[in-house]
């Protein structure tokens, strides 16, 4: 929020695909609508960004084969660049976050996870530290070598744990605290060929979501962080009824609802919008609601600051849409949509 009270929603798209880069939209407090104020065109692709909110500085991956990651000072509807660019030592950066002074990326095309020093100002240094994963999945298509896509630490602020689609597997990581580099303490294996995509934490910080993109289901795992140590639990299916023609159900980003009653996920192919109740305990999610996300392709999912609204980023449809949400059963209901070609992602001061 800037120091006018305002809102403001930053939102990642495709380059290459004909987005603007980085939209800057304010946020209607009332409605939840979004308005687009002005965009920046560079970096190329920036399809995942995260604002840190104690420094103010917004941070973009580059999703190209020479991978980048870009800074910027955010003030309301100002993006300032800080310093040019920053090598990550990768191909192809899917997603990006900040754990203390270092700067976290997955880079899908090379399989590997790079860490990178932060300037006192929240610019980025360099060069990367970067950690390779390796393996292989069952699908030649998608898993012919490792593909890193997403790396979080978790919120105990101890580990980073990074999923990897091309070997079906989730890797718990130290980030050494000397130099900043990545090692790998422990990898969990699962189901072949589910092509694990994003995670999400409880908020309690015991269960850890992971949603899988080659198959519509989300793996239920239990977290220990003293230790470091994940556990799967349990698979649950959160849509399987493909698209239009049988098209096939992508699922893309989980989302924890603040209070711990809901996880979310966005379906592509489906293009639906998933809700799980965990009513029933935080290890047992059960599918109840099932909407059209409002558009296609929808990549990204995430709830505003208040939590009474979702918004989703569909990629090939250009839009972003946002849904309320009732407060009582958890049911999205659509609010309204804005223009955005090649929506990837979506971030809110």
């Amino acid at each position: 929020m800037d120091q006018s009270g305002g809102s403001w929603a930053y939102i990642g798209s495709f380059t290459s695909g004909g987005g603007r880069g980085i939209t800057v939209a304010a946020v209607d407090p009332a409605s939840g609508a979004l308005t687009p104020v002005g965009a920046v065109d560079a970096p190329a692709d920036p399809s995942w960004l995260a604002l840190d909110r104690g420094t103010g500085v917004l941070y973009a991956v580059s999703e190209t084969e020479s991978g980048e990651v870009a800074a910027f000072r955010a003030e309301g509807p100002h993006l300032t660049p800080l310093g040019r660019p920053v090598a990550v030592g990768g191909s192809r950066p899917t997603h990006l976050s900040v754990a203390g002074r270092r700067l976290l990326t997955a880079n899908y095309g090379s399989g590997s996870v790079s860490s990178l020093p932060l300037e006192a100002d929240g610019g980025i240094a360099g060069p990367a530290s970067v950690l390779v994963h390796r393996g292989s999945g069952p699908d030649p298509d998608r898993q012919e070598g490792p593909h890193a896509h997403q790396v979080l630490p978790d919120p105990s602020g101890r580990w980073v744990l990074t999923t990897d689609l091309g070997t079906d597997s989730v890797r718990v990581c130290a980030l050494d605290a000397r130099d900043g580099s990545l090692h790998v303490r422990g990898e969990v294996g699962l189901r072949p060929g589910s092509g694990p995509r994003h995670l999400a934490f409880h908020p309690d910080g015991a269960v850890v979501y992971v949603l899988h993109e080659l198959e519509p289901q989300v793996t239920v795992c239990r977290w220990e962080a003293e230790s470091g140590r994940l556990e799967p639990l349990s698979e649950v299916p959160v849509d399987g009824d493909g698209g239009p023609g049988g098209a096939r159900a992508c699922p893309s980003v989980p989302a924890v609802s603040a209070d711990g009653r809901f996880l979310r996920a966005a379906v592509r192919g489906a293009d639906a919008l998933a809700t799980l109740s965990l009513e029933d305990g935080a290890e047992k999610p059960r599918p109840v609601w099932s909407a059209e996300c409002g558009g296609s392709w929808p990549r990204d999912l995430v709830a505003d600051p208040s939590g009474r609204r979702l918004y989703v980023a569909n990629e090939w449809s250009g839009d972003v849409t946002w849904f309320d949400v009732d407060p009582l059963d958890g049911r999205p209901r659509r609010g309204g949509s804005v223009e955005v070609p090649a929506a990837a992602c979506v971030v809110f001061s």
